[in-house]
């Protein structure tokens, strides 16, 4: 069953809540948030089935969150902690959980995306009816990685879907000052691929899209590829110094798809204090989970090393 209107900014709201947490603690680390691009990691998932798997570039957290990941040990994971689901070795930049649908994240830009195509010849083989979706950013578009992936996908009808979240800044570089399509999905038309650009603030919009591309892909017409343009309200992470003018920030603030999403479904002021109340707990429960978990031993530092 298909989250609705309301689960889904319920989804939103905890993603945001569970971040600015993280970020408050004085030992959060180096971090990649979602802020302004919620939408997109929750249309994204609620488009995807239990069988499918996700892989995303080096910001992770509210696509681990958005498909359905314990947050609690997402949380662990992200301080260090050995009750993270990789134990407190992969971070945010590789942190991983195939049961719950995420096959991984790779902190080196474009590093997901032939991955994914591994991923989905390995799907199309097992011929189960399930698909691989791989989430990268508006700066993985100028790899050859993705640009060679796309071909192979092509002529191999891979079972992929290419999501781009074009938050159109690539850390301090704006999209088009380093990318010369005028759409990013004119990269995936250009290897035959049914490629669109859609609005990456909608999140019911998003799900509906990303929904259609899949339901194709699953009927054996190859692979997809669905532009996501964004915003990113944060700097590009915990640790880079903000390059952009506070007025244009504060333009940004007004096309937050949590505001807009409240905004659609006309919820009063009770209900949105409730969200707010129930996201703050959720992020708490994490936090009170990784606080309680211990750091890595010595001892094991050689462990599941190869």
């Amino acid at each position: 069953m298909k989250p609705n209107s309301f689960t889904m900014l319920r989804a939103m709201t905890r993603i945001r809540a569970f971040e600015t947490a993280l970020a408050a603690r004085p030992d959060h680390g180096f971090q990649l948030l979602s802020s302004g691009e919620e939408a997109v990691a929750v249309g994204l998932s609620s488009a995807l089935n239990a069988g499918d798997q996700l892989l995303t570039g080096g910001r992770s957290i509210g696509p681990v969150i958005a498909r359905g990941a314990d947050p609690r040990r997402v949380m662990a994971e992200l301080l260090g902690k050995t009750d993270g689901m990789n134990g407190g070795r992969a971070g945010r930049g590789h942190l991983s959980d195939p049961g719950s649908g995420f096959f991984g994240a790779h902190a080196v830009v474009g590093g997901n995306i032939s991955i994914a195509a591994g991923v989905a010849l390995a799907k199309q083989l097992d011929d189960d009816g399930s698909i691989v979706a791989v989430l990268f950013g508006d700066g993985a578009c100028g790899s050859g990685a993705l640009h060679e992936t796309l071909n192979m996908a092509a002529i191999w009808k891979l079972p992929l879907l290419f999501v781009c979240n074009n938050n159109q800044w690539s850390v301090s570089t704006a999209r088009q000052d380093a990318l010369a399509p005028r759409r990013l999905s004119d990269i995936g038309a250009t290897f035959g691929l049914p490629a669109c650009t859609i609005d990456g603030l909608d999140v019911e919009g998003v799900a509906a899209t990303i929904g259609e591309a899949a339901d194709k892909i699953r009927q054996g017409h190859g692979p997809a590829f669905v532009e996501c343009t964004s915003i990113r309200l944060r700097s590009h992470s915990t640790t880079a110094r903000e390059t952009r003018k506070r007025q244009e920030l504060a333009e940004l603030l007004t096309h937050c798809p949590i505001r807009r999403q409240i905004a659609r479904l006309g919820l009063d002021e009770d209900t949105v204090e409730m969200l707010d109340r129930e996201a703050a707990e959720f992020a708490a429960e994490a936090l009170a989970f990784a606080e309680a978990s211990p750091y890595p031993s010595a001892a094991g530092v050689l462990t599941d090393v190869g």
